[in-house]
């Protein structure tokens, strides 16, 4: 077995509140595997900036990385859909698959050891297999008229059956209230359910909950403008909504592992309610996303005294400028300057590797974890990211 070590000013182990300062971690450099982490003798020489583990990006839409810098921001969802409407298509499955690799490659690079990803098609599952990190994908499912339900669930259950014979991990999964019918949104969480897993956008703007509510507002008149259906107006939040259409595919409680992404209207009544029938409920946030489409950030103080088990991502190169994971920490530090830095990385490696049910190999440096190891330079003297962080994958 061949080993190294590498020491620096800061180590976030993750499987304790606090960093180790001027620490050292021991590894396998064949495997990864993590041997030893500690703190160095007070005359060895350590790296400038903090030592990691591999982050998960728990959201991403890599097949739309064709998209990098084609929209513009502040538009609101509404005008957001809009442009993917009139954008999405514009390359080929060649192409695309060609920038699922390159963007893979650099989140790698970059420290990224696992990712949840979206997919409405195959173009990113053999790039996915072939790549050293690890990704669940989710089908996601679209389809306003109810009419529409036999079909699509007809054509995404081909679409499992396409990533089960490439070899990935892959689950059917509803996109949002706003994109969907009542029947459809029922259809395809049942068929997530049964695989054990689902991945939803919920409550992204505030568009999306006056829809719900008072059947009115810009995702409204959206919606009727372009002849598509509009969910039931019921006076409640989208999550509670959501929450009617997950009873009406499967009785309540769920254990099953269950993503909410976004939340950036998420209120108290509605963790309540989620966390009454949601065992395995995790809560994605992507601030530099939220900012990007309308200039909003999730409520973090109330998702922290909930104790919700919060994640990050990137979501896709159509609403953020990248996917580093480095300017979302960053992002959330400093709007957030309450949440210690420990805290805001266990969001993003070991809360996402739990999602992932990973948490045995990933998401803490940990020793037998195969997690990778990040160096993150350009930090504060207090360990925290800077608008000048950078990342590299040591292993």
């Amino acid at each position: 077995m061949a080993t190294a070590r590498i020491a620096a000013e800061y180590v976030y182990t993750l499987d304790c509140d606090q960093p180790i300062r001027n620490g050292y971690v021991e590894y396998d450099t064949e495997d990864g595997r993590i041997l030893a982490v500690g703190k160095c003798a007070e005359d060895e020489e350590v790296l400038k900036g903090a030592l990691m583990p591999g982050f998960v990006n728990s959201h991403c839409h890599i097949e739309l990385s064709h998209l990098h810098k084609k929209f513009r921001k502040g538009t609101g969802m509404a005008g957001f859909i809009d442009q993917i409407n009139e954008l999405r298509d514009w390359a080929g499955a060649e192409v695309k698959a060609v920038l699922v690799k390159e963007w893979m490659d650099k989140m790698w690079s970059e420290g990224v050891s696992a990712m949840a990803d979206i997919s409405n098609d195959d173009s990113s599952f053999r790039v996915k297999k072939a790549h050293p990190m690890y990704t669940r994908t989710f089908l996601e499912v679209f389809g306003s008229e109810p009419e529409m339900c036999e079909g699509v669930m007809a054509d995404v259950t081909a679409l499992k059956q396409t990533a089960d014979e490439v070899g990935i991990d892959a689950a059917p999964t509803p996109h949002s209230c706003y994109t969907m019918s009542p029947q459809l949104l029922s259809a395809s969480a049942a068929a997530g359910l049964q695989e054990g897993w689902l991945s939803y956008h919920s409550q992204e703007t505030q568009e999306e909950e006056d829809l719900l509510l008072t059947g009115s507002g810009a995702m409204y008149e959206n919606r009727k403008r372009s002849g598509m259906s509009t969910p039931p107006v019921t006076g409640e939040s989208s999550l509670k909504y959501f929450l009617t259409r997950l009873a009406a595919a499967a009785n309540p409680p769920y254990d099953q592992h269950i993503l909410l992404v976004h939340n950036v209207c998420l209120q108290q009544d509605d963790i309540n309610a989620a966390k009454e029938v949601m065992k395995n409920v995790y809560w994605a946030i992507c601030p530099l996303s939220n900012i990007f489409i309308h200039n909003a950030l999730p409520p973090v103080e109330l998702m922290r005294r909930n104790g919700l088990n919060i994640t990050v991502g990137t979501d896709s190169l159509s609403s953020n400028d990248d996917l580093d994971m480095v300017k979302e920490i960053f992002c959330i530090h400093d709007n957030f300057k309450d949440v210690p830095m420990n805290e805001i990385l266990t969001w993003a490696c070991l809360n996402g590797a739990r999602f992932l049910l990973k948490e045995a190999e990933l998401g803490s440096l940990t020793p037998d974890k195969r997690p990778g190891i990040v160096l993150v330079e350009n930090i504060d003297a207090d360990g925290c990211f800077t608008a000048d962080s950078r990342s590299r994958r040591i292993i």
